[in-house]
């Protein structure tokens, strides 16, 4: 037993821990959990806990169910919030193996470890750091009608003695008490809409706090007697939520997007790791916005001719511009240098979406991608053909696109694994068809009367 292992039992039996709560995501990324008595949890380390893979999305087939979730005891937290008087709780994260004690192909965890492990062949260590948004509605039937946000607030408003005021510090004390950094908390643009800024950590780290994250939120919540939502577009005439995700490449303690000595100080690394991003943009957007509701938010909406929208409708970057897909911030210290991707929305599989990330920089770097010109002028402003004419394509316009751009793709499989990457097209697929099939209140509401 190693040392962090022995922590982690000597800690339950210091607090007196009687839940531990063994978590992992399936390949949609939906948190999956399965308690353990503390006393069973030297054997869990040992032996990992058997489940039925068939029964999680995208796990295995029934011919080949078995698997194991193996704690992994460097994720261990104790969730001091949700003490009362059955005790503190606490959780881990698990990795899935196989009878053999191989790793799981559908594991997502295990898909992003192999991307930071080619990463690290490189000599790379990938950090990450997201800006996460999500809405506050009034507690009520989830039936389809339009919910009710839980202010009128906007952009970097303080309303004394709101909801969302008290939520957030709520939430952000619940969040650094079990040891997830938060950097900034504010309300966003639209009502109801709030966002929270974790700090930066390597991406494998960060992808377990961002899950953690959606459940410590959605729990502060339901204890204020609200409700959550990481829906990427729920108002039609609102901004959407998304993540948009800073990301960095390190060499040892070196920053290894930073030049002194070049334009924008932006390294020959950095520069192929955004062409890279742009290049394959199309191909992971299925990844990185992975729902039929994804779409509303990257379309480009006017509203009394002024924005609504920073989410970003076109592949290209840009220095400072916010209606870039990948945009480069003004930075100091040599160490802060960074890009950052601006399609992820907060409802995306983490894990899947730093790989993809990860992977397309990678590819850049290792094929030298050549970095096309900057788009310094606001792309929203731009007519179609003056897009055309500059190479801005535009990022795909629905689920449909996003697949069959993924489906093409020879780098997205290489990045996801075969399995992964077959059932995510397969699913994501069935959900299109099942969205197709649908009569919209907005249909009958058109069309009832005056057809």
């Amino acid at each position: 037993m190693d040392r962090q292992q022995e922590f982690v039992l000597r800690t339950l039996e210091e607090r007196d821990i009687r839940f531990v709560r063994l978590w992992f995501t399936d390949v949609l990324g939906t948190l999956k959990s399965v308690s353990v008595a503390p006393a069973e949890l030297e054997a869990a380390f040992e032996e990992g806990i058997g489940f039925d893979g068939s029964a999680i999305e995208g796990f295995a087939r029934v011919y080949e169910s078995d698997m194991i979730a193996m704690p992994d005891p460097t994720t261990f937290q104790v969730f001091p919030f949700e003490g009362g008087e059955s005790g503190e709780s606490a959780r881990m994260f698990c990795d899935i193996l196989l009878p053999d004690g191989s790793p799981s192909w559908a594991d997502p965890r295990h898909v992003l470890r192999r991307g930071l492990a080619r990463a690290a062949d490189s000599g790379f260590t990938f950090y990450t750091h997201p800006e996460i948004e999500f809405f506050l509605f009034e507690d009520g039937p989830l039936d389809g009608r339009a919910p009710t946000p839980v202010d009128d607030g906007g952009y970097f408003d303080h309303t004394t003695h709101s909801v969302a005021r008290d939520f957030r510090r709520q939430a952000v004390l619940a969040l650094e008490r079990i040891g997830i950094s938060v950097e900034f908390s504010h309300h966003e643009v639209a009502a109801g809409q709030q966002e929270i800024d974790l700090r930066y950590a390597d991406a494998l780290t960060t992808a377990d706090n961002v899950m953690t994250f959606r459940h410590v939120v959605k729990e502060v919540a339901l204890s204020h007697g609200v409700r959550a939502s990481f829906m990427p577009k729920p108002f039609t005439d609102q901004p959407g939520s998304g993540m948009h995700t800073h990301l960095s490449l390190f060499e040892g303690e070196r920053n290894a997007f930073h030049d002194p000595a070049a334009e924008m100080k932006l390294s020959k690394v950095a520069r192929s790791f955004i062409a890279g991003l742009l290049t394959h943009a199309r191909e992971y957007a299925a990844v990185t916005n992975q729902w039929v509701n994804s779409y509303k938010r990257l379309f480009p909406q006017p509203l009394s001719d002024e924005r609504i929208t920073e989410a970003p409708a076109y592949v290209c970057w840009g220095h400072l511009n916010r209606s870039a897909l990948v945009r480069v911030p003004a930075y100091g210290k040599p160490n802060s240098a960074r890009v950052e991707i601006r399609s992820p929305d907060s409802a995306c599989n983490p894990y899947l979406a730093f790989a993809v990330l990860l992977g397309a920089g990678l590819k850049g770097i290792e094929s030298g991608y050549e970095l096309p010109p900057g788009a310094e002028d606001d792309v929203w402003s731009l007519t179609s053909a003056e897009r055309k004419a500059m190479g801005y394509a535009p990022l795909p316009e629905n689920l449909s696109e996003a697949i069959d751009a993924m489906s093409h793709s020879e780098l997205v499989p290489q990045i996801l694994g075969e399995h992964v990457f077959e059932f995510f097209l397969r699913n994501k697929r069935a959900e299109w068809e099942a969205y197709r099939r649908q009569v919209t209140p907005y249909e009958r509401q058109r069309y009832l009367g005056a057809l």
